[in-house]
């Protein structure tokens, strides 16, 4: 087994960690990035929802407005 000078493995340690450092407080900022944009496109989720239940209202209370045709009237 080769024997490292332990100056060097030292340093090298140092520098592993510090990438290593630097990795973690990259993907902590890319986690932050990301909750805030989920909590925005849940926003616009329940906002699109909200119209689309109102729209959905208004095209239910346009059906039950609409006469019946005589032809429908036979059938039923």
């Amino acid at each position: 087994m080769t024997e490292i000078p332990l100056a060097d493995y030292s340093e090298k340690m140092n520098s592993e960690f510090a990438s290593l450092v630097e990795k973690v407080n990259q993907l902590a900022e890319q986690s932050h990035s990301l909750r805030r944009e989920n909590a925005a496109l849940r926003g616009e989720l329940a906002s699109l929802t909200a119209r689309m239940n109102e729209a959905h209202d208004r095209i239910a209370n346009l059906i039950r407005t609409m006469p019946v045709s005589d032809a429908n009237q036979e059938t039923a």
